[in-house]
């Protein structure tokens, strides 16, 4: 069924009770905030068949992988319950007086920034979208959220919002907690970002549509923070020795990355890059003959198989480049092909259209003359989600300024290794330097993603009562704290 835009006057009740909502739900225990997240989480396992039926009707993918989705959506939801709870994001802060030294007592943390607005991602309609990682992360910090639901799968969105409303309802929190929008304009993102209710925002797409949430947020008399994932080619490096002993299995390995969900993955291997060889023309035939073998793959929607027949188009009628592969079979309407392409690094250089994302199962193969023309390729580079080595460890010894190159562009430096799969971990970061993210210093996937959301306030000088639970002197969290420079849970 189609859903009406929501008008301006209801995106503004929405905010308004955002707001309202805001001192009392920033204010609950972190247990409280925990149950919530868990909560939703067995709200979308109550969701069902139903749910799932909706999402393959509307995004057009398997069963099995939105089961294996929703299943992530849960985990990461129950995984940010217990980061909340442990408080680490906190970043607790004592240092006592020193009355000798005229040195008062203060004492800091972070704190919720206020409502959050999440733009749901078209290509994870549960993992990224209405009940997903922004939104579990802006719970956990304190945060009344405020989804935009995709267009694509609007139903899917509404069923899930269904759920968390349910949620919050049974939790006794005010309805403001959370609310849903329906909207095709882009007008309707801009109303949200300029909204002077709006505190942050986080988003997950196109470059344009990140960049523009982005100048609109900069442009308000009070800019707020937008933490936008904007897509990423996520090279991959073939060093010599990695090459000449596994070019079979590692065009096996790209093959499967660059076809994996049709390409649809913000961390698809769009750009490999190597020396000009026997071994890297070996390398180019055997992955050439595994995309000729792989079968296209229905896209998302049929913008996005437009936009992917569009910009395939583009880069292979550039006269620097060549067509090594495309898929045997002939793709039906609102099928992606899968490609392999190949031009030489001196066309790299020149052509700025090579460096851009090509949404889908497309790679690019760059050939270099030698390996210092391999680390200028990675120093034309734009800023990346990711960036893989393939590589011995005598290779990573033989090309130290390729090393330094790689960690500069991106946010996940991999060692023998695809790009496509996000380990929802502490330590995982899933950002990277401009135009990937709009913001490197932060992660849109693990627990640390909550500090997208805080801000620090330092209390100088309270009385032990009326200070936060994280601060009083007895500790009554039980959390990990910094105590004069030094780490401990214990009571002061």
């Amino acid at each position: 069924m189609p859903y009406q835009d929501h008008s301006p006057a209801e995106i503004d009740q929405m905010m308004q009770a955002a707001r309202e909502a805001f001192p009392v739900f920033r204010n609950t225990t972190l247990k409280q905030r925990a149950d919530l997240m868990r909560a939703i989480a067995r709200e979308l396992e109550a969701g069902g068949d139903e749910l799932i039926r909706t999402a393959m009707r509307e995004t057009n993918l398997p069963e099995a992988r939105l089961k294996n989705e929703r299943a992530r959506t849960q985990f990461q939801l129950t995984s940010y319950a217990e980061a909340c709870e442990a408080g680490h994001w906190l970043e607790a802060r004592i240092d006592t007086a020193v009355p000798e030294k005229g040195d008062p007592d203060v004492r800091k943390l972070q704190v919720a920034l206020g409502p959050v607005v999440v733009f749901g991602a078209s290509n994870f309609p549960f993992a990224y979208s209405t009940a997903g990682g922004d939104t579990a992360s802006a719970l956990a910090a304190g945060c009344p959220v405020i989804v935009k639901a995709h267009p694509a799968h609007a139903a899917t969105s509404e069923l899930v919002a269904e759920g968390i409303r349910r949620a919050v309802a049974a939790a006794g929190l005010p309805a403001g907690v959370f609310a849903h929008v329906h909207g095709v304009s882009n007008e309707i993102g801009k109303t949200l970002v300029t909204h002077p209710y709006t505190r942050a925002v986080g988003f997950t797409g196109s470059y344009g549509g990140g960049k523009a949430l982005f100048d609109w947020a900069n442009q308000r008399k009070e800019p707020i923070p937008v933490f936008a994932e904007m897509g990423s080619i996520n090279p991959v490096f073939l060093l010599p020795g990695k090459l000449k002993a596994s070019a079979k299995e590692l065009a096996g390995q790209l093959a499967g990355s660059v076809t994996l969900g049709t390409g649809q993955f913000c961390t698809n291997p769009g750009l490999i890059l190597g020396i000009e060889g026997e071994e890297l023309n070996i390398f180019i035939k055997e992955l050439g003959d595994a995309i000729e073998k792989s079968a296209p793959g229905t896209m998302l929607h049929p913008g996005i198989a437009r936009a992917y027949g569009e910009k395939r188009q583009a880069a292979l009628s550039q006269s620097s480049v060549e067509t090594v592969a495309v898929a045997a079979t002939a793709p039906a309407a609102n099928q992606g092909v899968p490609t392999i392409a190949s031009a030489k690094a001196e066309a790299f250089f020149k052509n700025p259209l090579l460096h851009q994302e090509v949404f889908g199962p497309y790679s690019l193969v760059i050939r270099c003359a030698d390996g210092d023309e391999l680390v200028k390729a990675a120093r034309h580079l734009e800023g990346q989600l990711t960036t893989s080595l393939m590589a011995t460890d005598e290779d990573l010894k033989k090309h130290p300024a390729l090393v330094e190159a790689a960690q500069d562009i991106c946010g996940r430096l991999i060692l023998n290794g695809v790009p496509t799969g996000v380990r929802v971990s502490l330590s995982m970061q899933h950002g990277g330097p401009f135009p990937a993210t709009t913001d490197s210093r932060f992660t849109s996937v693990g627990a640390d993603g909550i500090k997208r959301w805080v801000r620090p306030l330092a209390y100088q000088s309270w009385s032990d009562a009326l200070l936060p639970d994280a601060l009083k002197d007895a500790n009554p969290l039980g959390i990990w704290r910094m105590v004069n420079n030094q780490l401990t849970r214990d009571r002061i």
